[in-house]
């Protein structure tokens, strides 16, 4: 590695460690910022370097793994409804309902749990 290398992976963890420290303050960015003296502008750059270095560090999703749109009724079937449910992990998100079968593979769980994270 690097003196350049070295120098932006410094950064990089430092920048992760401020980021860390004022999400868990209860502050807002901007109160945060005053408090240390430090940019707006500048957070929030660290902060997509630090998005993008994490999205990068995300293992590419192979051909076989394509994300297909899902339209759920707003009244499903009485069937379904009343359907005893064999899923061994429920997992509930606003108005989604996820249930996870205990044959699912890890990778599965994994690519759902990260489309999950993109759930508003």
């Amino acid at each position: 590695m690097n003196t350049r290398e070295a120098t932006q992976k410094y950064r990089m963890n430092k920048w992760i460690e401020i980021v860390r420290e004022c999400r868990s303050s209860g502050q807002t960015v901007s109160v945060y910022c005053t408090e240390h003296k430090i940019n707006p502008k500048t957070y929030y750059y660290w902060l997509r370097r630090i998005r993008e270095a994490a999205y990068e560090s995300l293992p590419a999703i192979g051909d076989n793994n394509t994300i297909v749109p899902l339209s759920i009724p707003a009244n499903p079937p009485a069937d379904i409804k009343n359907h005893e449910s064999q899923s061994h992990i429920v997992l509930h998100y606003g108005n989604v309902t996820l249930e996870i079968n205990n044959n699912a593979s890890a990778v599965l769980i994994e690519n759902i749990l990260r489309a999950m994270q993109n759930v508003r």
